[in-house]
């Protein structure tokens, strides 16, 4: 018999880069079977400290996970994607306004949040930031 996954169980994380109209940083968490995905305008943050937008977009399928390659013109997202970095994380914390996780990536490393945000008044946007440790 399968076991069932609880909140804490280790997850993959993707951060994809992702050169499209601009250039930005696809966020990607496992959850509830399929991907949650923030794009990120700048590079993500490897120190405290420093604080970026993530804006929420559309969940992907877990096997989007290994993409890399070319999305070709006309085709939503049109650009090249690379992994930036990947690995797995554990859920710390998860609220309907924080997601406070651990990461365990070549790049990323150590506790991370995403916070929701009233900025805009548009409920997709949320900050993405290493935790003090």
């Amino acid at each position: 018999m399968a076991k069932k996954k609880k909140e804490s169980d280790a997850r993959i994380f993707v951060v994809q880069k992702h050169h499209a109209t601009r250039l930005h940083y696809d966020l990607r968490l496992e959850m509830e079977g399929v991907l949650k995905s923030w794009a990120v305008p700048k590079e993500p943050p490897q120190e405290p400290g420093i604080k970026r937008l993530a804006v929420q977009v559309d969940d992907h399928d877990l096997d989007y996970a290994d993409f890399a390659g070319e999305i070709p013109e006309g085709e939503y997202g049109a650009g090249s994607v690379e992994i930036w970095d990947k690995g797995t994380y554990t859920v710390v914390e998860h609220t309907e306004k924080i997601i406070s996780v651990d990461f365990k990536g070549a790049k990323l490393k150590g506790k991370y949040a995403l916070i929701k945000t009233k900025m805009s008044n548009d409920p997709k946007n949320w900050l993405f930031f290493k935790m003090k440790t």
